[in-house]
């Protein structure tokens, strides 16, 4: 498979890596130290990447966005994953796809404002006892009329502290699975919507993960997003590019960063008269962490190249999911010891990187679960179904 770029992609990537580069990294330390970036800085932000094209990049031109397919948005999403998550938020939104299931009437409320920037959204469908098992939650959309009553108890929901809007998924039908779920649009002003808390995390200081109430909500037929009871497999393929992109693509950016400084500081840290880089456990670390970064980028290519051939490689996204996370969390292991007490110390950004990747193996799904969904679909699928059968026939 050739994955060479065209022109305007690789001019719009060029273009990115400068922008975080010059505009995103001076202010990571800043977020850092403070936990949240300044109201004004982040609006100044916002409107500079909305001006070069940067927002909803993922979202087809016709609906006013980028129009870059998976493939493209793999290159793009590297480089966003080369600065910190909060700075990531609010220079270049969340644009879900799932929005794209909206009808005519709610694209003028909920998607094409977003997609402008005029609105902010998150995804609510975390509970405190349904985590990975996305069809185990509790969340109640009672009909009501022509309508419905939400109750619903969602942690932690993403950056649902700055969101206008959520889609929040409720079990609206009395069938076990995931054929009872519908997604909601909800307004974060409406009445019986409280925001609780933003729940303090180990790490990515400056984003939010909110703990939100949704008490009586009383909801009209025009919240409503897609299907009513399809609202889980609606919702997964949304997740499915978010594994793909903000975990695997982002990690290998966020590994491609690491390991610069790794070799960077090879080269020209010195001990007993000579570079580090010159001892055999150093230079395995170094070849370690780029084999396997390699391998990393190539598997997420080959997942996004299947979703633009109009596949549906749920496997290959779970190994993506995997092995991003856990690629990114050696790299990042490697580093702290290879840079010493100061890949231990907070006066380099080693220590916050290490910190913030922890969570990847985590969210979206755990480690654990992926790897019940790649070993399922191998016994049930088999292997040639799964990587393709590449004998001459």
């Amino acid at each position: 498979m050739d994955f060479t770029l065209d022109e305007k992609t690789n001019a719009q990537v060029l273009k990115l890596h400068h922008f975080i580069k010059t505009e995103l990294h001076p202010l990571e330390e800043k977020v850092e130290v403070k936990g949240e970036l300044d109201a004004n800085l982040a609006s100044e932000i916002f409107e500079k990447s909305r001006t070069q094209g940067f927002y909803g990049m993922n979202i087809p031109v016709e609906f006013g966005g980028g129009g870059f397919n998976a493939v493209q948005m793999v290159y793009l999403e590297q480089e966003m994953g080369q600065t910190t998550d909060p700075l990531v938020r609010r220079a270049f939104g969340n644009v879900y796809e799932v929005l794209l299931a909206c009808n005519e009437a709610q694209r003028q409320q909920w998607l094409l404002p977003c997609v402008k920037g005029e609105r902010t959204c998150s995804i609510a469908m975390t509970e405190p006892d349904a985590g990975s098992d996305s069809a185990g939650i509790t969340a109640t959309a009672r009909p009501d009329g022509d309508g419905w009553i939400l109750n619903a108890h969602k942690c932690p929901v993403g950056d649902g502290m700055f969101s206008d809007f959520y889609v929040v998924s409720a079990r609206s039908e009395y069938v076990e699975g995931s054929r009872g779920i519908s997604l909601f649009l909800v307004d974060r002003s409406m009445p019986g919507v409280e925001v609780v808390r933003d729940m303090p995390m180990m790490g990515l200081r400056g984003s939010t993960h909110a703990e939100i109430k949704f008490d009586n909500v009383k909801l009209g037929p025009e919240h409503l997003l897609g299907e009513r009871g399809r609202g889980l497999s609606l919702l997964l393929s949304t997740i499915g590019r978010i594994r793909l992109f903000h975990i695997g693509a982002r990690a290998i950016g966020m590994g491609r960063r690491v390991l610069k400084m790794m070799t960077e500081r090879a080269n020209h840290r010195e001990q007993f008269g000579k570079p580090i880089g010159e001892f055999q456990m150093i230079q395995q670390m170094l070849a370690d962490s780029l084999i396997e970064l390699n391998c990393a980028h190539l598997l997420v290519l080959d997942a996004a190249s299947e979703i633009d051939r109009g596949l549906d490689p749920r496997e290959k996204v779970s190994m993506v999911k995997i092995n991003s996370a856990e690629t990114l969390g050696k790299i990042a292991d490697r580093a702290v010891q290879l840079f010493g007490a100061m890949g231990y110390c907070k006066d380099f950004p080693l220590e916050r990187i290490y910190r913030d990747c922890r969570v990847l193996r985590i969210y979206d799904g755990t480690s654990e679960i992926h790897r019940m969904v790649v070993s399922r679909g191998l016994m049930k699928k088999g292997v040639e179904a799964i990587l393709g059968n590449h004998l001459a026939n």
